[in-house]
């Protein structure tokens, strides 16, 4: 018996993501070594893969800089003092609440400040990681798709599993377990929320730095372009740290089954895809030798506003939503980590009761448009492929465009799934707030 709901085409859409999400980081690793960020075409299947072999075999080099990272987040996640946050109650696990050690901000500062200090003395240059991107690729993908393979049989013999569908490809795509957790140095780390948070967006920014850097060895200077790049990552993923508590209450932890997706996305996809935009401006300044040629001064301004002013809007607007959620459930936490942006609290905010008990915001952003954060994702994505104007090519916009398009999918499945759960009442809201992403225009 199907309990929920079949997503994505149940298991051909199942096999097409998992196949789709192998090549595209591969493909854009080729691409950046044998086209400089070009497209990629093969002569044959045999010079395929002997580039793969030649730019993407594993070392063990790139296998001690892979584990070895993911060691030191788990024991930062055990050892670092952080707030301790109950999330929402389980119905699947009879209403249980898990309680959650935020301690990634210190985790975050901890880490920048061990490879500050390993790059500037010496004893581990972060450019080996642009130097052996292929490789410590190659080694994340392996880990993950093991990673996937042993917490889906584990769930399965241990009996920790929920909503099944009983289509075995389809349930190791989406997940089995819903809270994998294990006991490591006297304390008990959440997998899921150690992946999502710190596992992925810490490599990502590790990684973009690295192409910074290398840039920077070749040329004394960092370009403005790969500056926004920078920025716009520095800025995204110390929202992620330093809002952590909030975490919790989101539809990935609360419903999101720990599977194949999330997993490999988070260990692999997201920090190897997401770097892209930063070695295809640093494999093209090595090839011209021109870093800083043809920049429009002026253009590089509107695009850094337009990143703060995005930035602003989805940091502000998610806090906004999320801190009311927490007020809802009781939960009332203050943090002064930095940056705190103005009007990230609404005080008596108003709302739209519901039958279904779950209170609908009508204040703050979301009195103008029901998706504000949603915007403000899309232009800061747009941004990234646009810092790579100096050298036009089409792969640095694949990103943005994907993201997109997962975007609108995202938006239509929240509007059904919100339409079945609040019925009338989702029809009253619309009304109320008629705009989803751009007040006025759509």
């Amino acid at each position: 018996m199907v309990e929920e709901k079949l997503e994505f085409g149940g298991t051909k859409g199942a096999i097409g993501l998992i196949l789709f999400s192998h090549f595209v980081p591969f493909y854009f690793l080729l691409s950046l070594q044998y086209n400089s960020g070009g497209l990629y075409v093969p002569s044959s299947f045999n010079q395929l893969i002997a580039d793969l072999k030649e730019s993407c075999s594993p070392t063990w080099s790139a296998f001690f800089l892979y584990t070895g990272f993911c060691l030191l987040q788990l024991v930062f996640a055990a050892i670092l003092p952080g707030l301790q946050i109950k999330g929402l109650p389980v119905p699947t696990e009879n209403n249980r609440q898990y309680t959650y050690n935020c301690n990634a901000l210190a985790s975050w500062y901890v880490t920048l400040v061990l490879v500050a200090v390993l790059h500037l003395t010496g004893i581990l240059k972060l450019t080996i990681l642009a130097d052996q991107l292929g490789s410590v690729l190659c080694v994340a993908v392996i880990v993950g798709d093991i990673v996937s393979v042993i917490i889906h049989v584990y769930a399965i013999q241990t009996k920790q599993t929920c909503r099944m569908t009983h289509l075995p490809l389809y349930d190791f795509f989406m997940g089995v377990w819903l809270n994998p957790r294990i006991k490591f140095l006297g304390q008990e780390i959440d997998l899921k929320m150690l992946a999502e948070v710190r596992l992925s967006w810490l490599l990502l920014f590790l990684l973009i730095v690295s192409a910074a850097l290398k840039q920077y060895e070749a040329f004394g200077v960092i370009s403005w372009p790969m500056l926004l790049v920078l920025t716009a990552q520095l800025l995204y993923i110390n929202a992620c740290m330093k809002g952590e508590e909030c975490i919790p209450t989101t539809w990935d932890i609360f419903y999101e089954k720990w599977g194949w997706m999330l997993i490999y996305w988070n260990l692999a996809g997201v920090p190897f895809v997401y770097c892209f935009q930063a070695h295809y401006i640093l494999v093209n300044s090595l090839r011209t030798q021109q870093p800083t040629e043809n920049i429009s001064t002026v253009l590089m301004i509107i695009f850094f506003i337009i990143l703060i002013l995005a930035y602003y809007v989805w940091d502000s607007s998610l806090s906004q939503k999320i801190r009311f959620r927490m007020q809802q459930q009781g939960i009332d936490i203050a943090r002064n980590a930095f940056p705190q942006m103005p009007w990230n609290v609404i005080q008596n905010p108003k709302y739209l009761k519901t039958e279904c008990g779950s209170p609908l915001l009508i204040d703050g952003y979301w009195k103008y448009c029901r998706k504000p954060a949603y915007t403000a994702d899309i232009c800061m994505s747009t941004l990234w492929g646009l810092s790579c104007y100096q050298w036009p090519g089409l792969l640095p916009y694949f990103y943005p465009i994907f993201f997109f398009c997962m975007i609108i999918h995202r938006y239509t499945r929240d509007m059904a799934r919100c339409q079945v759960k609040y019925g009338k009442d989702w029809t009253t809201y619309c009304q109320r707030v008629p705009y989803a992403f751009i007040p006025g225009l759509i």
